[in-house]
């Protein structure tokens, strides 16, 4: 296939919630929330939820017990990975199988593809029809010059639509729009932005680099601004993707005030990360501790270690970073990250670290 070189974006509509559907038929058309347990009296937030609950006010990471009265008529049901994860694999095979595709995996349910048409309407198109054929699920896809492009042009096209975005008509669709619809500006960013009389898409792409530097960071000011302008690489990366680190989390039915219990949920924690870790076979270099006190204050500790692989050394530094937990304040969530050193970093003969959750 030869042509132009394109970014797609593909987005499977709703993914959790339409695996469950294929699963339970009867449920089409409902409202339905996918979260913890499936139980609204445990601590769970909502994984996913259908255009229906969306309706309702429901979204992704609210409270399960929100979500359900909010919605009180929902079917609420209980996460099974395994099942998101199959129809992901099928998904992804089917993906990797059309012609001249390049494929780049960013999660369950989305992945960027690099092809070369001269009609990418129709390839894409094409691409719909190829999943929902072999899984039954149906997908948006933004169409893009560069892979932010392509990324943003995905909600224009929701739900199972395409949608075009490009340098030609990037101001025209984005200008006006404020920096929190871009993709990687969330509403911390887009406050900062606008405490330096930076509101819009267009204000961001026009503003200087340099100007954004004291705010944000060499690396992260000028980025910023290429996000604004909606530039950036085409290139889809189809390299296998290497986890930089792994993590778990237990949210406590009944909230932690004892120190011994919390000592012993942090160690707990630390063991279970520990063997995913160990079946890398890569040293942890860094350690992030996520502590969610009651009712909804989230506060982290992190730090970086000696490359290390030595379980009583993790647990000794993890336990360090625990010291930092506010005495007698109850606690509702507990989590943590370990960061390893990725495969390469011994060749560049340096080791680094980045943000987990």
């Amino acid at each position: 296939m030869s042509g132009v070189h394109w970014v797609l974006h593909v987005d499977l509509d709703q993914f959790i919630a339409a695996v469950e559907v294929l699963r339970r038929p009867e449920l089409a058309g409902k409202p339905i929330i996918v979260g913890g347990r499936g139980d609204p009296a445990e601590r769970a937030v909502v994984s996913t939820a259908s255009y229906e609950a969306r309706a309702f006010g429901v979204g992704s990471g609210m409270p399960l017990r929100v979500a359900a009265r909010k919605a009180p008529q929902a079917v609420i049901l209980p996460v099974d990975q395994a099942a998101y994860l199959a129809a992901s694999e099928t998904v992804m095979t089917t993906l990797r199988g059309q012609p001249g595709a390049t494929v780049q995996v960013l999660g369950w349910d989305e992945a960027f593809v690099g092809i070369e048409t001269d009609d990418p309407e129709a390839y894409a198109r094409r691409l719909q029809a190829a999943v929902l054929d072999q899984t039954r699920l149906r997908c948006s896809i933004g169409i893009g010059d560069t892979l932010v492009r392509a990324k943003v042009a995905t909600g224009f096209g929701k739900p199972a639509g395409v949608f075009r975005l490009t340098a030609k008509n990037w101001l025209d669709v984005m200008g006006t729009r404020p920096t929190k619809d871009l993709w990687g500006v969330g509403t911390k960013v887009s406050g900062r932005l606008a405490k330096l009389g930076i509101t819009t898409v267009a204000e961001l792409g026009a503003s200087d680099p340099e100007g954004l530097v004291p705010e944000f960071g060499p690396k992260m000011g000028p980025w910023y601004a290429e996000l604004g302008r909606g530039d950036g690489t085409s290139v889809v990366d189809d390299t296998p993707w290497v986890a930089r680190g792994h993590s778990r989390e237990t949210t406590f039915q009944q909230d932690l005030t004892d120190p011994v219990h919390i000592n012993d949920a942090v160690q707990e924690l630390a063991l279970r990360v520990m063997t995913e870790v160990s079946a890398e076979g890569r040293p942890v270099v860094g350690l992030t501790l996520k502590v969610r006190y009651a009712p909804f204050f989230t506060k982290t500790h992190a730090r970086r270690i000696s490359a290390t692989s030595d379980r009583n050394e993790i647990l000794a530094r993890t336990a360090d970073l625990a010291s930092g937990i506010e005495a007698g304040r109850p606690i509702r969530l507990l989590g943590l990250r370990a960061e390893m050193a990725m495969p390469d970093d011994a060749r560049k003969g340096h080791t680094h670290t980045r943000g987990g959750w």
